[in-house]
């Protein structure tokens, strides 16, 4: 078959990782399987773009939100919007795709809404245990809706299916790695707080593994991620408590590190509640609180209910509480070992293999 023959998928992401990543990772796979991919993004979006493959197209699109902007900005959108979505059902009139795939933010909305006027076979994938606002407001508009995390709180009437969220080829290595239960030898401790870090985990995870025992502490390896302005007095802290600590803004290696970890400390963004169960390892996680919906602490439940995770919320967060939970983990090798297990059996492996065969199924095969 020739590559202008060959089927077209439009895929369509807002310009975040949480967005962008599954969208790669559904691009790669669908480019390995002989279709023509393109992706439609804002230039923000563009910008991240560069891990897709190079026969990727990029369509830069029109688009805006109501978030973000003065008065005069926010007055525009509309018009942006619609301009957006004009110049959208001209591409797709001249070269008709198979199928269109949006992964939410507002520059999906020109390729959603084309397809929707063009009668176009359309799926979304939400990333997230709460939707956001554009995936709300087409799910009920399209074909199939995929759910990274579940449960996913679904508009009423609309029903998901559990895909799973794509992660790394270097996390998928891995997938299901032995655990080493925590003991009276070295340990590893993972901190992590997103692409940007976490102020309130820099503020209390020292504060918190300074409370344990002397035995516990000086077991202690740990590998904390914080913002670049917070980097010097965590490593004081770490220090004032005799706890070996390697802190920094961004750790390029963090397949290896969750490998190696007998606890994770994070965020629950979808991504990073991906990474750790694929791994498969025992979690404390702190939703954002101020995370749109809540969605961070709906991206907690599952792996909480397994018995892979402990939640506490921001307003709980405290040293006190924090050691404690840690002391209990670290402290009950049996009770780690569970966890491990159960983390594990709630990570996804061929979440990939799921969007793609979504796809497949709702363009009956196309070749």
């Amino acid at each position: 078959m020739t590559q202008e023959a060959a089927p077209l998928l439009l895929i369509a992401a807002g310009g975040t990782g949480g967005h962008m990543f599954p969208a790669q990772a559904l691009a790669e796979e669908m480019v390995r399987k002989g279709w023509r991919v393109k992706l439609s993004t804002d230039a923000r979006g563009a910008r991240y773009a560069g891990g897709f493959p190079h026969v990727v197209q990029i369509e830069q699109v029109n688009s805006a939100t109501f978030a973000r902007g003065g008065l005069l900005s926010r007055l525009m959108v509309p018009l942006r919007i619609l301009s957006g979505i004009a110049s959208a059902v001209g591409r797709n009139l001249r070269d008709k795709p198979a199928a269109v795939v949006g992964f939410g933010g507002y520059p999906t909305v020109p390729a959603l809404a084309s397809a929707y006027l063009l009668g176009l076979p359309r799926a979304i994938h939400e990333q997230n245990g709460v939707m956001g606002k554009v995936n709300r407001k087409f799910a009920p508009k399209v074909g199939a809706v995929a759910c990274g995390t579940w449960p996913t709180d679904l508009p009423a009437g609309v029903r998901g299916v559990h895909t799973g969220n794509p992660v790394r080829g270097a996390v998928l290595e891995r997938a299901g790695a032995p655990y080493i239960v925590p003991g009276d030898y070295p340990m590893s401790l993972l901190v992590m707080g997103g692409s940007q870090g976490a102020r309130i985990l820099s503020d209390v995870v020292p504060a918190a593994l300074a409370l344990l025992s002397p035995e516990m502490r000086r077991n202690l390896r740990v590998a904390h991620q914080a913002r670049p302005e917070d980097l010097d007095r965590v490593v004081a802290a770490y220090s004032e408590a005799g706890i070996v600590a390697e802190v920094q803004s961004f750790f390029n290696d963090v397949p290896r590190r969750l490998t190696e970890a007998q606890l994770v400390i994070s965020r629950s963004g979808a991504s990073s509640v991906a990474d750790i169960a694929v791994v498969g390892r025992p979690a404390i996680l702190v939703p954002f609180a101020a995370a749109a919906g809540d969605h961070q602490s709906a991206n907690a439940k599952g792996l909480a209910a397994t018995g892979g995770a402990i939640v506490i919320p921001e307003s709980r967060l405290t040293p006190e509480a924090l050691a404690e939970q840690v002391g209990l983990v670290l402290a009950n090798p049996d009770g780690a070992l569970q966890m491990a297990r159960a983390s594990q059996s709630y990570g996804i492996t061929d979440a990939t293999d799921r969007l793609v065969e979504m796809v497949e199924q709702l363009t009956g095969g196309a070749r």
